[in-house]
């Protein structure tokens, strides 16, 4: 499922900023600057890794990468493989934390920030507002992407701001309300085997018992938003594909996976016990090659 990549010319220029440098020097000049951040957002110091290719010119696209429930900044950065696309394809890429590694993201859930109503909308704005400071960014090409409560923060933000040009969530949903929803391409990966976050909508097995919207009527939901034609539904193998083109260029895009479960296709196994990745599909390049076609209007 390539599409075709928009590469950017790279020169030679030193990453600036008040991060906190992890083996720079160690590192051959074609590899990625890795730094650790701190903010604070509502009275509390939250934290974010950022990953920036050395020699970027002009402004930057800019990908939030959202960890899921009892994972962390450093765990997506591990698992998932967006610092080498970010080197070969010239983008920024960040990876804040949850607070004790969870999401608020609205009814409730999930962990203490949901408990606690903290604000996560808040601190991601703040952040890319704090990574703007030292890189910077294409405003038109601001993306967010996340697993399973981070795929549901994706989603969160797509209702309550208006940053981002589209959100890739993973095995997610919205939970609690959607009133305000803003107009943002969107393409989601789910697992059709997947008990945690289930295609229907019923209550999840995992540890918050996620009971959001079915995944068919969140696509419908986004697709009444964005203003879009009718799907059109391509299978090959175990891999289902629906794309509806919509208002402004905008897209909507859900791609199931039969026998798939509660992953993130193509990533290393996150830890023993957890759904194994499913192997047929690169959800990372799958999900670039999709942002970045899709700037804001």
């Amino acid at each position: 499922m390539k599409r075709s990549l928009i590469i950017f010319v790279v020169l030679a220029l030193l990453l600036s900023g008040c991060g906190v440098n992890r083996n720079q020097a160690e590192r051959p000049s074609a590899t990625p600057v890795t730094t650790v951040h701190t903010i604070t957002v509502d009275g509390a110091t939250r934290s974010y890794i950022l990953t920036v290719p050395v020699g970027l010119v002009g402004k930057s696209p800019l990908v939030v990468m959202l960890h899921g429930g009892f994972g962390s900044g450093s765990q997506a950065e591990r698992s998932y493989g967006w610092d080498e696309l970010a080197a070969s394809e010239s983008f920024v890429v960040a990876y804040p934390d949850g607070m004790n590694k969870a999401w608020n993201i609205g009814g409730g859930c999930c962990g203490m920030p949901g408990r606690h109503a903290i604000d996560d909308v808040t601190f991601i704005e703040a952040m890319v507002a704090d990574i703007g400071k030292s890189v910077p960014l294409d405003d038109s090409r601001i993306y967010a992407t996340g697993m399973s409560n981070g795929a549901m923060l994706a989603y969160r933000l797509a209702c309550d701001s208006d940053l981002f040009a589209a959100v890739a969530p993973v095995s997610g949903t919205i939970v609690g309300d959607c009133a305000d929803p803003k107009p943002v391409s969107v393409i989601h990966i789910h697992g059709l085997a997947d008990t945690s976050v289930r295609m229907d909508g019923a209550e999840g097995a995992g540890v918050a018992h996620i009971d959001g919207m079915p995944i068919a009527d969140l696509n419908s939901f986004w697709r009444g938003v964005d203003d879009c034609l009718a799907p059109i539904v391509a299978t090959d193998g175990d891999v289902s594909t629906s794309i509806a083109t919509c208002a402004e260029g905008r897209t909507v895009e859900l791609i199931t996976i039969a026998g798939a479960g509660h992953q993130w296709p193509g990533s290393k196994p996150i830890r023993e016990g957890a759904d194994a990745p499913y192997p047929g599909l690169d959800a990372t390049s799958t999900i670039w090659d999709f942002l970045v076609a899709h700037p804001k209007p």
